[in-house]
């Protein structure tokens, strides 16, 4: 018999959609974009208001400095706007390869490579070095694009607790001898905790095991000091270095191998000329001027002294409410005092520990840290006791 096909299929599709979208409203998880402009100074508008901004990863405010723009601007006038092509057909621009040559300096590795984006970069990484046969072990917080990456890469991928070295030592005592090849996936500081993995003992953990261990400084470049580098040492251009991609520092080999057989990289267009000259001039200010890098814990250790909280350790502080309608509730009532803070919901955390995450940068200063502290010490009560 004829499957009974719908004469519209785009009837059902929107049908499905609806469907799905209310249940994410009844669940308060719903996502909606803003239109948010972006100034100095922490400033932004959104809404028609002006806000300062806490929910920014531009750590050292640097996507607004005018070193870096001009840096961009020039690249522009000299390279155009895009890439053109894939960076192994005629997408390897100047200024990436003089890029890539900083920061292999800066990571004291031997190479580097930049990808189109850090979700890219860990959507290539686990599967051009690992597969069928090997093992995967993984941060139970680690960003989504580490575990994206490690199922791309069909080795078997297991979770150790959160910054757990004991149950790491298990896994690895239990699982390594039937794996060719084991790789440890964690972050330096991690994005919604804002806490720092034991990378010592992870470390010699891997070394004693044979394993691998990539390490994402996403949230760590130029803002905490790095301690031990790791054999793959992960990152973004778009937090601290305020620009936009992904990349890789490693030894020679890794990176002519990862040119070769990540896929990420082989079938996408290369970054930008603009982008990567932005993230080359915004690495030597890094570079040139640490005195700004101690500025944003600063400021965080400032917060959640005046407020209560476990010492900062990063940049980053999380503000437990728990629903996620009072993470919502919240923001909402922030933003009606002028603070930008936007909520996180699952299923970027786990159920039951929806929150506020308090980004502090260089380009706040102390007064607006207070006033926010003043906020949150006025409406939320419950959430700081129960830190």
């Amino acid at each position: 018999m004829a499957p009974n096909l719908s004469p519209n299929p785009s009837n059902s599709l929107d049908a499905f959609a609806a469907e799905k979208l209310a249940g994410l409203e009844a669940a308060a998880l719903r996502r909606r974009l803003a239109v948010t402009a972006r100034g100095p100074e922490a400033a932004a508008e959104r809404g028609g208001r002006r806000l300062v901004s806490f929910s920014c990863n531009d750590y050292l405010g640097l996507a607004h400095d005018p070193r870096v723009i001009a840096a961009a601007s020039d690249a522009l006038r000299r390279y155009g706007a895009g890439a053109g092509a894939s960076r192994l057909v005629t997408g390897n621009s100047p200024p990436l390869a003089a890029l890539e040559e900083r920061l292999a300096r800066h990571k004291g590795k031997e190479a580097a490579l930049v990808f189109g984006s850090g979700y890219l970069a860990n959507l290539g990484i686990a599967p051009a070095l690992v597969g069928q046969g090997d093992l995967i072990l993984i941060d139970d917080l680690g960003h989504s694009c580490l575990f994206a990456g490690a199922r791309m890469s069909g080795a078997l991928t297991l979770r150790f607790a959160h910054n757990d070295v004991a149950q790491l030592r298990a896994l690895l005592a239990e699982q390594r001898g039937a794996a060719r090849r084991a790789l440890i996936l964690t972050e330096r500081v991690f994005s919604m905790d804002g806490d720092r993995a034991p990378l010592p003992e992870i470390l010699a953990l891997a070394g004693a095991y044979d394993a691998w261990t990539l390490v994402d400084d996403a949230h760590g470049l130029g803002v905490v000091e790095p301690g031990q580098r790791a054999p793959l040492e992960m990152g973004t251009l778009s937090k601290t270095l305020g620009s936009y991609g992904g990349y890789l520092c490693a030894s020679r080999a890794v990176i002519d191998l990862l040119t070769s057989r990540a896929r990420s990289l082989v079938y996408t267009t290369g970054l930008p000329p603009a982008s990567a000259a932005a993230a080359l001039k915004a690495l030597e200010i890094v570079e040139a001027e640490p005195e700004h890098a101690a500025r944003p814990l600063m400021l965080a250790r400032r917060f959640t002294a005046r407020l209560g909280l476990p010492e900062a350790t990063s940049p980053i502080v999380p503000v437990l409410v728990g629903e996620a309608e009072s993470a919502l509730a919240l923001s909402a009532a922030l933003e009606a005092r002028g603070f930008l803070v936007v909520a996180i919901r699952p299923p970027t955390v786990a159920p039951g520990t929806a929150r506020l995450r308090v980004a502090f940068s260089a380009a706040h200063d102390a007064a607006q840290v207070d006033a926010l502290a003043e906020a949150l010490a006025e409406l939320a009560p419950d959430s700081l006791r129960a830190a």
